[in-house]
């Protein structure tokens, strides 16, 4: 009985890579904010001269960001074990960063310009990346340890 050796990652697959790399160190740089915030005393002071219902807003946001880094960082330990549950996982991963991003676009105070650019990239890299996960080669052949 042969097997084939799964490929090396390369071609297309930096892109995702790159991107889930990017979105690590973003939202660890996120999680930092939130320490800093939760380890400031006029923060602290701050967040409890608000209501309760803003209050539970910031830790649900504060909850939403520590789950996204975790599957984020679980998903590029799979990737580079080149895990058979990358696909499915990758794909579910670009979703959610484009639900984030359609919450963000429609719930921040910022202006619209800016929150396009921000609804721009994920929806552009789901658009793209989407396809190739499920349809592309490449992957079936890169992805195949259990």
């Amino acid at each position: 009985m042969t097997t084939t050796p799964a490929e090396r990652i390369g071609g297309w697959l930096l892109g995702p890579l790159a991107w889930l790399l990017l979105t690590l160190l973003s939202t660890s740089l996120a999680l930092m904010l939130y320490a800093t915030a939760l380890l400031t005393p006029q923060t602290v002071a701050a967040l409890g001269a608000q209501t309760l219902k803003e209050n539970v807003l910031w830790f649900v946001s504060f909850a939403f960001a520590i789950a996204i880094w975790y599957y984020t960082l679980w998903l590029v330990i799979a990737f580079f074990k080149r895990r058979r549950s990358v696909p499915k996982h990758y794909i579910i991963w670009s979703l959610i960063c484009v639900l984030l991003s359609l919450k963000a676009f429609a719930f921040s105070p910022i202006s619209d310009d800016l929150a396009v650019r921000q609804l721009l990239f994920p929806l552009l890299a789901a658009a793209l990346m989407v396809p190739y996960f499920k349809r592309s080669q490449r992957v079936k052949k890169t992805f195949v340890n259990p």
